[in-house]
């Protein structure tokens, strides 16, 4: 029997071996690629165990990860079986609120279990910034830290005790361990009595090695921890194989140390340099901060250059690094006094420049994203002559020692003319950094090797370490020689011996390393050829090579709430369907093996099957990869030549069917709605099909509407026109009000939305081509302006148009000029809204939200005097024909049902729901039987009601 048999005989989770799956789980964050021999995503604890006994049955390498964010490649592995915990295993099974202790399944997310113990006022003290979805099994592997980590040590130091599995079948419950336990246990027959009396002849025989040789920091975690096994560490055997990054032992279950969560309040403290900033570590950490992270001038001016959060870049106080300093306390009166004790003390300093505590919480939390921002933000940097990569992302010293390591790591930065921000925990002197390494050229390869290399020298001379929070992996590990010596290895060794004798555990790393330097996914072998587009690209130099490597893993498209970004990730789980997912698989379809056929590649047509195009990710990935665009270039190609599925055309054609449909509407609805129409172009039979107006909008103008201010062009888009008039009536009795001209185009003109989500790219360009020889010209004022409200419709104006044009100046017209009714008003009039009394839920489009921003709408409906609550509700889950499809009916009901349809159905009756795309009211129509209205629906019915 094969592996691949084996495996789904043993267990009912899902196994996967095909082409698709490997290249999914071929790389991760880190500079790495290895192609593995399978995937498995066990359904329990139990199955994982099943997958680890046969995976030593069949002599096959195994490597565990969790949310995949690894930097230094310990999560990616030749020819191995790949477990992966997070979408199953995620459970807290107990959580004790007396005892501060919870115990977890490794695949559960930090953010769940902090969540379920703040209703206790307590947590899980280590939070690196991917809090929101890595996993406690991959922060065990890694020994993961984070912001508050001076505050609550490493996740080592938060380890009550582990369950775990040897690759060869012994389970075991491990913690710290006392003398009496420790003869128990030592008389244990077979394997499990053998490895605890090794494990002690281990440190009896290298005790005073290890005390010599392990540096004093707060922030080690390079190497194997065995200063854990010593007596004075009560001989933890869990807390030894915390950051072993699976190359022991398999971790099945956690009982974790949670802690009280405090108050908080943050000061942002400016200084005249990074260097300066990094010496007043030791005076600011005298006054027992709970958070102190850094910043320095170059990281802030790379997120001005990329236009990230700018208001908020703009609070920073003087200086040219910064400070985040989190005072904590019992309760916010505790908390805000220490923060003054604080300020008071960095006042003395000579070398600061501002200081300030930051009470605003709106302020707060941007500035904390600024910081978690990091990686993302040094990733691409418009005008930096190569990418920027990890591996030498996260060196430490002690604390004490963080503003000389600053001074001398720049001057080694200079010497190799390599550029790079720092940032990162200062408090715990760790650096974070990425630098543009240059590893696509065979001779900068060679340079990059020698600077990793005299890095490790220069941290090493300080007694620091190669990793403070991101492991070694193939990143470091051959560096552990230079770092520990010869006999501490052979310790290292050893160690790994007892645990994983026939070296199935994650080889490769640590232990009989993989060179530094081998296996770069995008080195000097990654040449794909060119790919001819319609989309431009004009942010990745036109190359469409280089926007599918855009992506670099920080997975926050895996997160399940918050924000837009992924909603197909949120209904299943699956990797494949996060946008990180998809774009690995882009870069896999670009290296030709194992995914093959080029853009008729089935396992990325599968991938972006489920993605709804709703843009979010162009706005909240932190590189900012653009799915939407990537799935309609690559649906280009894929049908080039081909049929499409019936509903491609059916929805591609509507305002021709609209238009049709018009004349005999009640016709054409009664056909609409039986069940062999739906049938035939592929809509679920529960869906309701949106019903044709008796009179569309255009049969109803009157004429053009005259002011003294300006133009604006109404937009009439297809669906508003033919059925919701209303919407469009309204914005021109809204419009009629600011003084402007308002007209209509002289013929129905559609944006075209359906042609750009199906990857209909040559109608588009050709529509577009229209689209601006009629638009362009009555743009020509410079206060005539195109006024729409339908987001999607805008949307193609804002983003479509100058991807597919970014050289044509009246693209660049027309894109200036178009925008959403709330846009309008707020920017080019003094409109005043009229004064609504009750309550107002908004939902965003997801366009809206992503693309548009839906801020303006939000700041005029609370100029109504309304009381407003803008719901952070992800996607509709409609998503244009999403949501009608048959085989995506049931994902589009998950997605609502997430947050908009609860939100929904817990508002009084008298409250208002508004909602300016018509998929969203559409969705809530058809799964809420509710009613929802657009922004001028909502800013006209005052007025209709003084109308006699």
């Amino acid at each position: 029997m094969t592996l691949e048999q084996a495996l789904k005989e043993a267990i009912s989770g899902e196994v996967r071996f095909g082409d698709g799956d490997r290249a999914l789980y071929a790389s991760d964050s880190s500079n790495y690629r290895h192609v593995p021999r399978g995937l498995v995503l066990p359904q329990t604890v139990e199955e994982i165990a099943a997958c680890v006994e046969i995976c030593n049955r069949h002599n096959t390498p195994i490597v565990h990860r969790g949310g995949g964010t690894g930097l230094a490649g310990q999560t990616v592995g030749p020819g191995a079986v790949i477990i992966d915990s997070s979408k199953y295993c995620r459970g807290i099974v107990s959580l004790d609120p007396d005892a501060r202790l919870a115990t977890v399944e490794p695949g559960c997310v930090l953010d769940d279990l902090r969540s379920a113990a703040s209703q206790h006022g307590l947590t899980f003290g280590p939070d690196p910034a991917t809090h929101n979805h890595c996993t406690l099994g991959g922060m065990i592997g890694n020994n993961s830290c984070g912001v508050h980590s001076i505050m609550a040590g490493r996740t080592l130091d938060n380890v009550q005790s582990l369950e775990i599995m040897t690759a060869d079948g012994v389970r075991m419950t491990l913690g710290k361990t006392g003398e009496t336990e420790r003869t128990r246990l030592f008389a244990r027959p077979g394997r499990e009595g053998q490895i605890w009396r090794d494990l002690w002849a281990l440190q009896q025989t290298h005790a005073d090695l290890v005390r010599q040789h392990t540096p004093h920091i707060p922030r080690l975690v390079s190497g194997y921890r065995l200063e854990q096994l010593l007596p004075e560490n009560g001989f933890n055997v869990a807390r030894a194989l915390v950051g072993s990054e699976s190359t022991c032992v398999t971790v099945l279950r956690a009982t974790l140390n949670l802690i009280p969560d405090p108050k908080k309040q943050l000061i942002v403290a400016g200084f005249d340099t990074m260097a300066h900033a990094a010496d007043s570590i030791p005076a600011v950490l005298a006054t027992g901060p709970v958070a102190c992270e850094a910043m320095d001038d170059r990281l802030v001016g790379y997120m001005k250059k990329e236009d990230f959060r700018t208001d908020a870049l703009e609070d920073l106080p003087a200086g040219e690094a910064w400070l985040l300093i989190e005072a904590g306390g019992e309760d916010d009166e505790a908390a805000c006094n220490k923060a003054e004790e604080i300020c008071t003390h960095l006042r003395r300093l000579k070398h600061l420049a501002s200081c300030r505590i930051v009470e605003d919480q709106t302020a707060v939390t941007d500035l904390w994203k600024i910081r978690k921002a990091g990686l993302g933000a040094t990733a691409w940097v418009p005008g930096m002559d190569n990418a920027t990569w990890p591996g030498w992302e996260d060196s430490a010293v002690h604390p004490d020692r963080i503003g000389e390591y600053t001074r001398k790591l720049r001057t080694l930065l200079n010497d190799y003319d390599y550029d790079a921000a720092m940032y990162g925990h200062f408090g715990d002197g760790l650096i974070h950094m990425r630098v543009n390494f240059g590893l696509d050229d065979a001779g900068e390869v060679v340079k990059f090797r020698r600077f990793i290399e005299d890095a490790a020298s220069l941290v090493i001379s300080l007694g620091g370490t190669l990793s403070g929070e991101h492991g070694d992996g193939q990143a470091r590990s051959e560096l552990l020689p230079s770092m520990y010596g010869p006999d501490m290895m052979e310790a290292f060794a050893n160690f790994k011996a007892i645990w994983d004798p026939d070296n199935l555990m994650n080889p490769g790393n640590i232990i009989r390393p993989r060179k530094l330097d081998a296996d770069l996914r995008f080195g000097p072998s990654y040449r794909p050829e060119p790919r001819e587009t319609v989309f431009q690209f004009p942010d990745q130099g036109g190359d469409f090579r280089g926007a599918a490597i855009r992506c670099v893993g920080v997975g926050e498209c895996r997160r399940m709430s918050g924000g837009t970004m992924c909603p197909s990730y949120r209904a299943t789980k699956e990797e494949k369907h996060s946008t990180r997912g998809r774009a690995r698989l882009f870069q896999e379809m670009l290296q030709g093996n194992p995914v093959r056929d080029g853009w008729r590649a089935e396992p990325v047509r599968e991938a972006l099957d489920l993605c709804l195009s709703c843009k979010a990710c162009k706005h909240e990935c932190p590189v900012n990869v653009d799915m939407a665009t990537y799935k309609a270039e690559f649906y280009h190609h894929y049908y080039q030549g081909r049929l499409r599925p019936p509903v491609h055309y059916a929805v591609g054609n509507i305002p021709l069917a609209a238009r049709l449909g018009s004349y005999i509407p009640a016709l054409a609805n009664f056909a609409a709605g039986q069940r062999w129409a739906k049938k035939l172009v592929g809509i679920h039979p529960e869906r309701q099909v949106p019903r044709l107006a008796q009179r569309s909008f255009r049969s109803r103008w009157s004429g053009t509407r005259e002011g003294r201010m300006g133009r604006v062009i109404l937009w009439t888009d297809t669906f508003n026109n033919y059925f919701s008039p209303q919407v469009l009536e309204a914005t021109a009795n809204v419009l009629a009000q600011t003084g402007y001209s308002v007209e209509i185009p002289k013929k129905h003109l559609c944006c075209g939305r359906p042609f750009y989500d199906f990857g209909m790219l040559s109608r588009a360009r050709r529509h577009l081509h229209r689209l601006m020889d009629a638009l362009a010209p009555l743009l020509e004022d410079e206060n005539s302006f195109i006024v729409g409200t339908e987001p999607s419709c805008i949307t193609v104006f804002r983003d479509e148009l100058p991807g597919i044009f970014p050289d044509d100046p009246r693209a660049k017209r027309l894109s200036e000029r178009s925008m959403m009714l709330g846009d309008f008003l707020t920017r080019h009039t003094d409109y005043t809204p009229p004064d609504i009394e009750g309550r107002i839920m908004m939902h965003g489009h997801c366009h809206h939200k992503t693309v548009l921003g839906i801020q303006a709408d939000a700041d005029l409906i609370r100029r109504t005097g309304a009381d407003v609550e803008v719901l952070d509700s992800g996607c509709c889950g409609m998503a244009g024909s999403f949501g009608y499809e048959t085989e995506k009916y049931s994902h589009s009901v998950d997605i609502a049902n997430q947050v908009l349809l609860p939100a929904i159905r817990g508002k009084a009756r008298e409250d208002i729901l508004v909602a300016n795309g018509f998929s969203c009211r559409s969705q809530v129509a058809d799964l809420a039987q509710a009613d929802a209205l657009t922004l001028p629906e909502l800013l006209s019915r005052p007025l209709e009601e003084r109308q006699p």
